[in-house]
């Protein structure tokens, strides 16, 4: 069972028209917080009908998952005159992430066979979500970058519509990215699992 997320994207730049400037700098602001949904079960499938009943459900689809992240972008922007011209003179991105992970409240009392399966799906689980946040923030990152290089235009008001089209075109690059990252990770699922538990096991018989 393929892990997936939740995206709540949405880029909220506040435009705000500052003095006379002519140092440009960025700040990005970023915050990760962890969740956990319980699951119970003391069978494989009991344990798979609970991820499936309980998991985070994906907006749109309903579907639900064993794990999920939400991404949140925001920020400001201000420009400033340079003569004639207006310019980027700050840009603030924010990206709020969170991570929904499963937490099996049976795991202490687990056969060995099934809590090392446990063991080896909610750490992949984990690994899953923490790469959806590493993209979101990768792309926070560059879309500071990118509003500090937009060369300035002849007024404000064209500056704004520019860092909108370019707020937009980052999230829907940011989408992307992440609908391409679940395409590969699902498509490598049961190989994956399989190289996972046996490298488990081996660590466990040779202790």
């Amino acid at each position: 069972m393929p892990t997936g997320r939740i995206s709540f994207a949405a880029l909220l730049i506040a435009s705000i028209v500052a003095g006379h400037s002519s140092i440009a700098h960025a700040e990005t602001v970023m915050n990760k917080t962890i969740t956990y949904f319980s699951v119970g079960g003391r069978t494989a499938e009991e344990l798979d009908k609970a991820l499936s009943e309980h998991g985070p459900a994906m907006k749109g689809t309903g579907a639900r998952h064993p794990g999920a992240t939400k991404i949140k972008f925001g920020g400001t922007v201000t420009y400033v005159k340079h003569g004639n011209r207006c310019a980027v003179g700050s840009a603030k991105v924010t990206l709020s992430t969170r991570l929904i992970l499963p937490r099996w409240k049976n795991r202490n009392k687990a056969n060995r066979d099934l809590g090392l399966v446990w063991d080896t799906l909610s750490s992949d689980i984990k690994r899953h979500e923490e790469r959806h946040a590493e993209i979101a923030r990768n792309h926070a990152r560059k879309l500071e970058k990118d509003f500090l290089l937009l060369k300035p235009e002849p007024d404000c008001e064209r500056m704004q519509a520019r860092v909108a089209r370019l707020s937009e075109s980052a999230i829907e690059d940011h989408d992307r990215d992440q609908a391409r990252f679940d395409r590969m990770e699902a498509a490598n699922f049961d190989r994956r699992m399989i190289r996972l538990l046996q490298y488990r096991l081996d660590a466990i018989t040779k202790r």
